[in-house]
């Protein structure tokens, strides 16, 4: 999801106000202008008729945790790399992951066929978002958005499409837009798809005719390689490698490059920039920065397929997580295939 483009004092300001309106003025967003502005257009678009959304956005509520939960903290804690993967490196994603693996073995060999997305990736980025669709959570989607809509102003435009997308998704899927639950932000089902990536990006896996993300694992695993392979992932090649510096390399500059690749192999030996055993990146590459206070600094050398899976959630932190989730998964089972060949 994009990053807040607004400032930190906005972002409080616009939670603070939401919740301090007037509970009458919240109950209903079907007669406010703004909503009505919004049916009009959405209804234009895409041929709705006006007073079916009216009678939806009737029925979708203020929701004032969704505000808490989305606003930034005042203050933010330091960030903690090892904290962080702690979260999604543990025994119920390691042991769930390899069960979830056996149970849709078939499904993830053939979507690592068609896609070119390694089974593991796949694997990992579900266990990452969802425990394996265990926690995709109980938000009730069209009352969600429509809070993030009109009353969160700093990412009003973003959750506008967003709602938008979620009346167009209900009518292609013959359902009621209050029928779908999912996150606060309104992400849905097994792999957190928002309603805008659902409509871009789902494929209908297991050839029902529909899209199911709720019920069944199939969808999200072929929607999920489907994602990857559209934002540019290449098959065979690498993900993330650990990164060694000399004492006089510059690593605020060279992370200052950003997170897509940009930095070749050459430039990167210049800076004092090595793999582990002193060889050169394999690739064009980002360096990226794991801080844990208190603990040195991790850099790895992130290509390309690293920067494709940020484009799932914009962070360093949540790309490096599903590697190394994958990575656990992928050698646990090649581990427990090695002890079966052996009895």
């Amino acid at each position: 999801m994009p990053r807040l483009s607004a400032s930190r004092p906005l972002r409080q300001l616009a939670a603070l106000l939401a919740l301090a309106l007037p509970a009458p003025l919240l109950a209903s967003y079907a007669d406010r202008d703004d909503a009505r502005s919004f049916i009009a257009e959405v209804a234009a678009r895409h041929d709705f008729d006006p007073a079916e959304l009216h009678d939806a956005l009737g029925r979708a509520r203020h929701d004032a945790s969704v505000i808490r939960l989305i606003t930034p903290p005042a203050r933010r804690g330091a960030r903690s790399w090892q904290n962080y993967r702690s979260r999604f490196l543990d025994r119920t994603r390691i042991e769930g992951g390899l069960a979830f693996w056996r149970e849709h073995e078939h499904e993830l060999a053939r979507a690592e066929r068609s896609f070119g997305v390694p089974a593991e990736v796949i694997v990992a980025i579900i266990g990452v978002e969802t425990v394996y669709g265990r926690q995709t959570g109980n938000f009730e989607t069209l009352s969600a958005l429509a809070t993030l809509a009109f009353d969160y102003p700093p990412r009003a435009e973003l959750f506008r499409r967003e709602l938008e997308s979620l009346f167009v998704l209900a009518r292609q899927q013959g359902r009621a837009p209050d029928s779908f639950t999912g996150s606060f932000a309104g992400a849905l089902g097994y792999p957190q798809f928002l309603p805008s990536s659902v409509l871009a990006y789902a494929v209908d896996f297991d050839g029902n005719g529909r899209i199911d993300f709720e019920s069944d694992a199939i969808d999200a695993i072929g929607s999920v390689a489907n994602y990857l392979k559209v934002h540019g992932w290449q098959t065979g090649a690498p993900v993330a490698e650990r990164a060694r510096l000399a004492p006089t390399t510059d690593a605020a500059m060279l992370v200052a490059a950003g997170i897509e690749p940009a930095l070749d192999p050459a430039t990167l030996s210049a800076a004092g920039v090595s793999t582990l055993d002193g060889g050169s990146a394999a690739a064009t590459a980002t360096l990226v920065d794991l801080e844990t206070p208190g603990a040195d600094t991790e850099y790895w050398f992130g290509y390309r397929n690293f920067y494709v899976i940020t484009r799932y959630n914009r962070s360093s932190f949540y790309a490096m997580s599903v590697y190394e989730l994958a990575e656990a998964l992928r050698l646990r089972r090649l581990v427990n295939e090695v002890r079966a060949q052996r009895r």
